[in-house]
């Protein structure tokens, strides 16, 4: 079984980063990501920070906005607001949001010319029609890992658990678009391991720590857990069973070290990109 490795694929990404964004500051564009944070969640915090330290090795300037106790008028003015900045070439919105507020309803609000991280409904219909934009990061991560192990994906049978509108949902848009056969599985899908499988490339994004086991994959098949579950001595497990994994799996994304690390490179490869226009 082999282990793919998120860490190196995004050194990579940083290295192509770096060198965009060096070649945008000499040419007068200091390319700039605004990251809205509308909560305290400590995981959140954790995140933005990691951000920020990607951000700084790349060359990208990060803006953070911190909103105290916000209702949905402060989350949508400030996206408003920084859409309309020049000199803001992405936006990224963190979640918890507050009661009662979703990320598509906010996401709206950004200018899909800076959606970087492919959260608004325009984005998410340019996607769906298979038009150019940009998809959401940790779904587009997924994509990234499958074609750096060069995994044949037209005629593939590929199953996604998990249906969320940030990855479960454009991950299958995104190997729909590319051929691949997809099943999406959810919390009322009966016989769910029988589903799984089945499936060439098994794509799993449901929050639920050691999910999938070693019953639910085929002998082979490509699996990339997109999980991410903190554990009460701060470090992260993923949504597969590692050992599960490892007995039935070809290839594996390992909690850390996967999909997670991809996912910041290309937020910061689509925040270059925004600001080549």
């Amino acid at each position: 079984m082999k282990l793919i490795d998120g860490r190196a694929a995004a050194a990579d990404i940083m290295s192509e980063v770096s060198a965009a964004a060096a070649e945008l500051r000499a040419a007068g564009t200091d390319p700039t990501l605004a990251i809205v944070v509308p909560t305290r969640d400590e995981a959140t915090a954790w995140y933005v920070r990691s951000i920020e330290r990607a951000a700084a090795k790349a060359g990208v300037t990060s803006r953070v906005e911190h909103l105290a106790d916000p209702g949905a008028e402060d989350v949508t003015g400030l996206l408003r607001k920084l859409s309309a900045d020049p000199s803001v070439h992405g936006i990224i919105c963190q979640t918890p949001l507050p009661d009662g507020v979703s990320l598509e309803e906010v996401a709206a609000h950004i200018d899909t010319r800076k959606d970087v991280d492919g959260a608004g409904p325009t984005s998410l219909g340019r996607l769906a029609a298979g038009l150019p934009t940009f998809a959401p990061a940790t779904a587009a991560a997924v994509l990234e890992l499958l074609h750096r192990e060069q995994v044949e994906l037209a005629g593939a049978r590929a199953v996604v658990v998990g249906r969320s509108m940030v990855v479960g949902k454009p991950a299958a848009l995104l190997l729909l678009n590319e051929h691949a056969t997809v099943t999406v599985c959810h919390s009322r899908t009966s016989e769910l391991a029988e589903e799984c499988a089945e499936a060439d490339i098994l794509v799993v994004a449901v929050g639920r720590p050691g999910f999938i086991g070693a019953e639910h994959i085929k002998p082979g098949a490509i699996v990339i857990d997109v999980g991410t579950n903190p554990t009460d001595d701060g470090g992260l497990v993923g949504d597969v069973d590692p050992a599960g994994a490892r007995s039935r799996a070809g290839a594996y994304t390992p909690v850390p070290g996967g999909v997670g690390p991809v996912t910041t490179a290309l937020l910061l490869r689509h925040t270059v990109t925004a600001a080549r226009g």
